[in-house]
């Protein structure tokens, strides 16, 4: 339990695995689907809970564990669940909260496939969504909340707006309304903002960016806080029987881990979104090196966007870390280790020079796909947010001359070199 005071730039590099004597000293890939036991009764306890032995890899697998026990570590929490993609996360949260006719909130300014997800998807099974505009005030979020609202969720740092959010304002309002906050900390990740030390109560990850950040292998990840009250009468489904598990109450036997206990005995059980051992090897390599590539993300980041808002065919530029930005004071208090490798720029002209602009680009590849150690840029207008009407667009401040622009970890001088010649 040593591991509790390091520094997470170490928790990255050694949590989630402790190879005992003579062992391996790098975690094994178990390709397994399935697990030997000696007698039927072993079997029987673990389908009773009352043991956690791996029993088959849909449930989980000594690979994924790795993974999961890595990210528990960094993020603080008391239990994650590691899942096939980011949105299998969000999914899984929302399925483990709510069940036909419930509500929940939502920041607005949110990835196009969560939004798309929430107010599309999530309609069909009778789940309905209010999205607010986080810089509102507490007093106008709060008219949002019903008395079926089961949670609010938002981005700690939005994409593509790069909004910082107001963790002080959000955990005031779920805590005097008995909800818990989920975050999506996917772009500064745990090395540079820490939800849980904000008031998060659990904290999903698309793994798939900057935690591997290699791009090679799609994941997600649940983190629970263990800070969080489920028998405080909101939240039936925590503490009444469970019929499918022998009448089991999972905040009466897990506690602090009955929110990530529920999402992998029950939904993950059910839905069957789980991750693959060799991703979860590729997501665990990749998450070593983490500390060092977010320090040489944001400080290549900041960089580049000091140089585009000096250009004057650079409308503006969004990037929390810039003294001009809005969110700049919010920024030195829930990211004062740096802002991320992610910022948006509005090219000056229309559409189709912007699109021409981009193409122009070199170095800087056009992919959909953000948080890997390659700079690389989207629109998306046209591409990541393509389903909303014009309507969501303007309601995001997603305009049809935005660039975002994932800043790799490639030399600064080059990656400015590029941008200028194109522009």
């Amino acid at each position: 339990m040593y591991q509790k005071t390091l520094n997470i730039a170490t928790k990255a590099v050694q949590a989630g695995y402790n190879p005992k004597n003579a062992e391996a000293r790098v975690p094994s890939i178990i390709q397994s689907t399935t697990y030997k036991f000696d007698t039927a009764e072993q079997i029987a306890d673990v389908f009773d809970l009352k043991d956690t032995a791996h029993i088959y890899s849909r449930i989980s697998n000594p690979t994924v564990q790795c993974l999961e026990e890595k990210i528990t570590s960094l993020e603080g929490g008391s239990g994650s669940l590691a899942l096939s993609s980011g949105h299998a996360a969000v999914s899984t949260v929302i399925f483990n909260l709510c069940s036909s006719g419930d509500h929940f909130v939502s920041a607005k300014s949110l990835y196009g496939g969560t939004i798309n997800l929430f107010a599309q998807t999530l309609k069909k099974f009778n789940i309905e969504v209010t999205f607010v505009d986080q810089d509102a005030s507490i007093e106008e979020i709060q008219k949002a909340i019903r008395p079926n609202t089961k949670l609010i969720f938002a981005e700690s740092l939005t994409n593509p707006g790069m909004e910082v959010l107001d963790f002080e304002k959000f955990s005031k309002l779920t805590q005097q309304n008995k909800l818990p906050l989920v975050i999506d900390n996917t772009f500064p990740t745990p090395i540079l903002c820490r939800p849980f030390e904000h008031g998060a109560n659990v904290i999903v990850h698309s793994t798939t960016k900057f935690i591997d950040g290699h791009a090679t292998s799609l994941g997600g990840v649940i983190v629970d806080g263990g800070n969080f009250d489920w028998g405080n009468g909101n939240f039936p489904d925590f503490t009444e029987p469970d019929p499918s598990y022998h009448g089991i109450s999972y905040w009466a036997e897990f506690k602090e881990t009955a929110f990530v206990a529920k999402a992998r005995t029950q939904i993950l059980r059910d839905l069957g979104a789980c991750l693959s051992p060799f991703n979860a090897f590729m997501t665990y390599h990749g998450c070593q090196t983490l500390a060092l590539r977010m320090e040489k993300h944001s400080e290549n980041t900041l960089a580049l966007a000091k140089y585009l808002e000096s250009n004057s065919k650079v409308e503006w530029v969004k990037y929390a870390a810039l003294e001009s930005s809005e969110y700049y004071k919010l920024s030195k208090k829930y990211l004062p280790n740096g802002a991320s490798g992610v910022l948006a720029f509005g090219y000056n002209g229309d559409i189709e020079q912007t699109k021409t602009f981009i193409n122009k680009l070199k170095l800087a590849n056009i992919v959909v796909h953000v948080g890997d150690i390659r700079t690389s840029v989207v629109h998306p207008a046209s591409m990541t947010h393509r389903q909303l009407n014009q309507k969501q667009l303007k309601e995001i401040n997603i305009t049809a001359n935005m660039i975002r622009v994932s800043v790799g970890i490639e030399h600064i001088d080059d990656i400015i070199a590029d941008f200028k010649q194109a522009l």
